[in-house]
């Protein structure tokens, strides 16, 4: 290995708590959730998904700050701190590696969405204005803008630079000037708007149904397809398997709590993607909208509900800035990931290895921006069965963090040391009883776990086999 660059640490424990959990928190809380809880009857979906959470995501999140905390190294050079230059396991930490790589090429356009979202409120798309007199934009037009943009492979190339400088930007600053001060800003705002977006769902007439479909179990729509979303959006909210939390944790002080830290990455994660559904159901309901509407929720029917609201230029900017802001938080640590990795196994400084692999992420990420444009991308669809980003969504969900995911928790639950393990879990933790039952959890539940997750998404096991 190279010489090493002087490493980052956090400026406090609420610093990394804001980064970490704006790590989670981002367009699966916002946009996946909500269109998962509608497509599987609401209450008993959200059940299954919060004991998910706290069986499965949890244990893996702490597991990847426990190893990232003792290695201080990001994927690859934990692994090879703990096990040897030579060892195997070094792979799972360029998996790692490859997958932010992957999934910021193509998240990256999706976040280009929200921009320009955010941009057709300000300039009254929703509800053009003739003589000062603002009316709702025809429901169908605004249902075909987002296939429009889709397909309009120019601009979706120009926000996808655009929100890549951004996060390039961000990242230059370090871990405390960058990353932490920025988390400091983008988390509270976040949360700010989306708690002004609810004060208004709560004013819409459909605000009670909402309340009722979320938090009434109705056992006859939850079927063995949707276990296995619940399963599926607990492991990815966290933005696990990836290196992400196990490279703030490398930033993370020995003074500071671990499982302490981690329960309220949770916790705020999971909040965020509740009030989220307190968000967006409401005004579905109030305006007789399907909330099985799947992923066009977002982009489809809360534009035209949004649009029928008084106040509905701020709304729609409030909502797709939300959306922005999510997925910014994420962005930066599936940057983050990438960049330490070059500075440790490299020997680059901050400036370079962001600005090179900030580029080639950039560039990478193109084909995915010019997906929908049909053009030269077509043959790819049909020799692959979906566009390029298809192909790298389904390559990094249903491949890449599973099986990351799936081997971090082996290598923390029965190949890292016992004092290590155990010295980086009870410092400064008040819960210090909870060691044997996390340690057992991570070995045999959570990789059985995974696994049947992997083999159903991947169609080795088929759904029909749960029925």
């Amino acid at each position: 290995m190279t010489q090493e660059q002087p490493r980052g640490q956090w400026a406090s424990r609420l610093g990394f708590v804001l980064a970490a959990g704006g790590s989670a928190v981002g367009l699966g809380n916002i946009w996946r959730f909500p269109y998962a809880t509608g497509q599987n009857g609401g209450a008993l979906f959200v059940l299954v998904y919060l004991g998910c959470v706290l069986v499965i995501g949890l244990p893996i999140l702490i597991a990847e700050i426990v190893i990232g905390r003792h290695a201080h190294r990001a994927p690859v050079g934990a692994f090879i701190h703990i096990k040897g230059e030579d060892s195997a396991w070094r792979i799972i930490g360029w998996m790692s590696v490859v997958s932010g790589f992957i999934i910021l090429s193509y998240y990256s356009v999706v976040a280009g969405w929200t921009l320009n979202y955010t941009l057709m409120g300000i300039t009254h798309f929703f509800t053009p204005c003739v003589d000062n007199v603002c009316a709702p934009r025809d429901p169908q037009q605004i249902q075909d803008a987002f296939g429009t943009l889709v397909a309009a492979g120019d601009i979706n190339v120009f926000w996808h630079f655009v929100f890549m400088l951004v996060t390039v930007a961000i990242v230059l600053g370090g871990v405390q000037r960058g990353i932490e001060a920025w988390s400091r800003f983008l988390m509270p705002a976040l949360l700010i708007i989306l708690v002004v977006l609810m004060a208004d769902a709560v004013l819409q007439p459909g605000f009670g149904r909402a309340l009722g479909f979320l938090f009434a179990p109705r056992f006859d729509k939850l079927t063995a397809d949707g276990v296995l979303q619940a399963l599926g959006q607990s492991f990815f909210t966290l933005s696990l398997g990836l290196g992400a939390m196990l490279t703030y944790g490398s930033y993370l002080s020995k003074q500071s709590d671990i499982v302490g830290a981690s329960t309220t990455i949770a916790v705020l994660d999971t909040a965020v993607a509740l009030l989220a559904c307190l968000v967006v159901f409401p005004i579905i309901f109030s305006f007789s909208m399907e909330p099985e509407a799947g992923p066009g929720l977002v982009f489809k029917s809360m534009p035209i509900a949004l649009s029928m609201m008084p106040g509905s230029t701020l709304l729609t900017i409030l909502f797709f800035g939300l959306l922005f802001f999510a997925a910014l938080t994420s962005a930066i640590s599936l940057l983050e990931v990438v960049v330490a990795s070059v500075m440790e196994q490299v020997g680059w400084t901050r400036f370079r290895a962001t600005l090179v692999m900030g580029t080639l992420i950039f560039v990478f990420g193109i084909p995915s921006a010019l997906a929908g444009s049909g053009g030269v991308f077509a043959s790819w669809s049909k020799i692959f069965g979906m566009n390029f980003f298809d192909t790298m969504d389904h390559l990094s969900v249903n491949w890449l963090l599973p099986i990351g995911g799936f081997f971090i928790a082996l290598f923390a639950g029965w190949v890292m040391p016992e004092d290590a393990r155990r010295g980086e879990f009870e410092a400064g933790s008040k819960a210090r009883f909870l060691y044997l039952p996390w340690l057992w959890t991570l070995r045999l539940v959570v990789p059985v776990a995974i696994l049947v997750l992997w083999l159903f998404s991947v169609g080795i096991l088929s759904h029909d086999w749960l029925r």
